[in-house]
């Protein structure tokens, strides 16, 4: 059962309203979750590819596509090439946080709530988001690059699903709490796992799949709505 808390927000599976204080941990996506855009098809519109790598991105979000590590490694092929200037200009011209980020991430900080990026996109942008939203941690792919330009690979293991969840329960551990003192906050499929894990999930402007699986699904207005039903 479902209840439209109020226009936009949904609640599904729990009784508002809980508090940021009973928590310990909040976990967010990056790209269309923390921020407005999708990085890897903004850096693909450099190589002229941004319609073939966002239909691949669409699919993987959700969850037409099963293997994102498969489908992040076909669309970093896709961009073999692509100038590293891309990526600067990418976050300079087009990355901005969503609404609502900023208050979110300054209320959980005063509930002593620890933060974590955790994304299947790029430390290139992740480190800057998480600096800039004064976060605690974040975890997300390396590009590879030679001679100024990507060679359509990362380095070391992709983040994934699975990883999302291990970074979230690995959080959950280092600071001494249970999963079900956790939030996870995400848009698409990759995101189902670690807020499968966690003790709240919030569904951010997502995909149907994830909407449907959130216990708090805010599809209208911005990430500060959730301090709606868990109160600062």
């Amino acid at each position: 059962m479902s209840i439209e808390h109020a226009p936009g927000l949904v609640i599904q599976r729990f009784t508002p309203p809980l508090k940021l204080s009973d928590f310990r941990v909040i976990a967010f996506d990056m790209d269309s979750t923390l921020i407005n855009i999708e990085c890897i098809d903004e850096i693909a519109g450099a190589a002229g590819k941004k319609a073939e790598v966002a239909a691949i991105t669409e699919a993987a979000m959700r969850g037409e596509i099963t293997d994102f590590k498969e489908s992040l490694r076909r669309r970093l092929a896709l961009m073999e090439g692509v100038p590293a200037t891309a990526l600067e200009q990418v976050y300079e011209q087009r990355l901005q946080l969503n609404p609502g980020a900023v208050e979110l991430m300054q209320a959980a900080r005063a509930a002593g709530l620890t933060t974590l990026l955790v994304s299947g996109g790029f430390t290139f942008f992740a480190d800057r988001v998480r600096e800039r939203l004064g976060m605690d941690h974040a975890k997300s792919n390396l590009l590879e690059i030679a001679d100024g330009r990507l060679t359509g690979r990362v380095i070391g293991d992709i983040v994934d699903g699975e990883e999302k969840k291990r970074q979230l329960l690995a959080l959950c551990e280092q600071v001494g709490c249970s999963p079900s003192q956790a939030i996870a906050v995400g848009d698409g499929a990759n995101d189902l796992l670690m807020m499968h894990a966690a003790g709240l999930s919030v569904a951010y402007h997502a995909k149907p799949k994830v909407r449907e699986q959130a216990m708090v699904a805010i599809n209208e207005g911005g990430l500060d709505r959730l301090l709606e039903v868990v109160l600062p």
